[in-house]
């Protein structure tokens, strides 16, 4: 798939935002994902079926699992540089306490609904035990992020298991990327549209050489009256069918969360990470959230540059006059172009998961429909964003 065809179809020909021809600013990478960072791997396990009413253990099914490799399989037990912001607190990322403490990722991450957290982390530690006996020797913290899908999913049964955790990451590959409705982004929904998962990446100049930032976004999150493309309030011209509204009678309809990974090559310390991080929820906002308080919004970022400097293994022996790490780091000073590709990035993944996607019905009948390529395209081109 060439340049121009990745940053407009996914693998299956399912359109993103710029096939729609929405104007974004920045350059993008090959791919237009966060697999444009060399080493990072992407892996699904998709899980639909089932129709009709809910039946704890029974109902219908709408869920998955995503899974990030930061340096590939082969690089899981290679610590990166990474940093973590919770924009809202009402969500999960499990290993974010030690991530804040040693500033460093070497397992891979894993994104799901908000009940299935526990056997995605038991998969990532029965993959490693598995796949790298010498890193489970020691102690491991995966992280394991979430969002709810309960609106299409028997969220409470037990239908994600550690299998499918270890498929996400015998899946993971690079290169271009599906998104949509797959993998923990499958029953997701995003301004009241379907959502799920989406990436985008851009291109940093650093004068001598060029950098990538990529970012990956379980999205699902937004009240449809918020929704914002290219710079244009759409929640008006988009008003029209809104079933979640009549569901949640009234109440909170933003809530649900979003989980955002960036990734970089630029060499960063784990507090740049963290800056990065906190950058996402600025891509997010360009869309038209506020960010509710019935979702939560959590951000991890990590740098595949200075591979192990920051590993936390058992030392051996006494300190000798090779026993110190070094890393090399973007000035704070220069970090700004580094925070421009974050919000682009960000801001393109929210358009793409919501793009590539179809209409989806779950359980009990509960139905998300897909983002109406058609009235967009005419909003924006009678707001003058697209050339008529």
């Amino acid at each position: 798939m060439d340049q121009r065809a990745a940053s407009t179809t996914t693998p299956t020909g399912k359109t993103r935002a710029r096939g729609l021809g929405i104007p974004l600013p920045g350059t993008p990478g090959p791919a237009n994902a966060i697999t444009d960072v060399e080493g990072v791997l992407v892996g699904y396990s998709t899980l639909v079926k089932g129709e009709g009413r809910l039946s704890l253990g029974h109902g219908p099914v709408r869920t998955g699992v995503t899974a990030i490799l930061p340096l590939g399989r082969d690089g899981v037990g290679t610590a990166c540089a990474a940093g973590y912001h919770s924009f809202n607190g009402n969500g999960e990322m499990t290993g974010a306490s030690w991530l804040e403490e040693a500033g460093s990722l070497n397992m891979p991450i894993l994104i799901t609904n908000t009940h299935a957290v526990g056997p995605c982390h038991r998969g990532i530690i029965d993959w490693v035990a598995c796949n790298k006996p010498e890193v489970a020797s020691q102690w491991l913290l995966p992280v394991v992020a979430e969002t709810w899908d309960g609106y299409l999913n028997d969220i409470n049964g037990s239908h994600v298991t550690v299998d499918h955790a270890i498929e996400a990451i015998d899946n993971a590959a690079g290169g271009a990327i599906e998104e949509g409705s797959v993998g923990g982004g499958t029953g997701m929904n995003c301004y009241a549209f379907k959502g799920g998962s989406g990436s985008a990446s851009r291109i940093v100049d650093y004068g001598h050489r060029s950098y990538t930032v990529g970012v990956f976004l379980q999205a699902n999150f937004g009240s449809r009256q918020e929704i914002s493309i290219a710079g244009v309030p759409l929640g008006h011209e988009l008003a029209a069918d809104n079933p979640m509204e009549a569901y949640f009678s009234g109440g909170p309809t933003g809530a649900g969360s979003c989980i955002g990974i960036v990734a970089t090559d630029a060499p960063l310390l784990p507090g740049q990470c963290k800056a990065l991080a906190r950058r996402v929820p600025l891509g997010l906002a360009r869309t038209g959230t506020a960010g509710s308080h019935f979702s939560g919004d959590i951000f991890l970022a990590f740098s595949t540059a200075n591979r192990d400097a920051l590993n936390g293994r058992f030392p051996k022996g006494a300190p000798t006059e090779q026993s110190y790490s070094r890393m090399e780091f973007i000035p704070w000073g220069r970090m700004d172009d580094f925070y421009t590709a974050v919000v682009q990035a960000a801001e393109e993944a929210v358009l793409n998961a919501l793009t590539a996607n179809t209409d989806m019905i779950g359980r009990d009948g509960n139905r998300s429909p897909a983002l109406p390529h058609a009235k967009v395209v005419a909003a924006l081109k009678s707001h003058g964003v697209i050339a008529g």
